[in-house]
């Protein structure tokens, strides 16, 4: 098979959360440039509607659905209407997320329980309700989008979010145990760690620590619309067949430093 093969989606069906803008909708438009279709859900339907007209320019086949990952029931039904409309779901991206600023000391149960339960449960929900299908097909791409705020502390100057910290290496451990788990059904389960890209979510974060973040990134930059898009579509097509278990950090070397 040659190379640029590998990275071919053509006929694949992804189905993104969190896909409606940000860094899913991102993962999204790459996927549907390397030939996939694509299944767009968050809470928010509007943003997974206009995401999905767009790609669907693009010629592949797309939907859009409304959908609360921390729910049980409704995570099902997003997977039930996924297989209706295609055959079935080849590629799952977690990534919608929650956040919340406060300090340790300060932090509201109320907000870490959202956190945790749409970063972690949600992630777990629908990585078994998409898992199961995956086993009965036996093949299947899982990639959640964890963060570099996973990987250990971070400088309250710029992220004093223990809960979203908390949740995000819970991503971790969960993306390698999986891995472990459902490596015998030669399903991948793989995670990508961003670094600072410029989101709504992120969007105060990047502006009231601008300068000790860039400080620390050795690419002196901010990510950008397209530097998650060849890591997404690696970890998603043939090319990552052998890798599994794996977080693939994306921070302009920040976790070098």
């Amino acid at each position: 098979m040659k190379v640029l093969e590998l990275f071919d989606l053509s006929g694949k069906t992804a189905l993104i959360t969190g896909g409606g803008r940000g860094l899913g909708a991102q993962i999204a438009e790459g996927f549907a440039e390397a030939g996939a279709n694509v299944v767009l859900c968050s809470r928010k339907l509007d943003a997974c509607l206009e995401t999905a007209e767009r790609l669907s320019e693009l010629g592949v086949k797309t939907l859009a659905l409304q959908c609360d990952i921390s729910n049980p029931e409704e995570v099902e039904q997003a997977v039930e209407d996924t297989l209706k409309a295609f055959d079935s779901i080849d590629i799952l991206v977690n990534n919608s997320g929650a956040t919340w600023g406060a300090p340790a000391e300060e932090m509201p149960i109320e907000a870490w329980r959202k956190v945790i339960d749409v970063n972690v449960t949600g992630t777990f929900l629908m990585s078994q309700a998409v898992g199961r299908k995956m086993i009965e097909k036996k093949e299947g791409k899982i990639i959640n989008i964890a963060s570099v705020a996973g990987l250990g502390g971070t400088d309250p100057r710029v992220m004093d979010t223990i809960g979203y910290n908390t949740s995000k290496g819970a991503v971790i451990t969960l993306t390698k145990d999986l891995a472990v788990k459902w490596g015998r059904h030669n399903i991948n389960v793989n995670a990508i760690a961003p670094g600072f890209f410029p989101t709504k979510m992120s969007k105060a974060i990047i502006e009231s620590g601008k300068d000790p973040i860039l400080e620390m990134t050795p690419l002196k930059r901010f990510g950008s619309d397209n530097d998650l898009k060849g890591a997404a579509l690696f970890l998603a097509s043939q090319a990552s067949d052998y890798v599994t278990g794996d977080v693939l950090i994306i921070d302009g070397g920040t976790h070098a430093m």
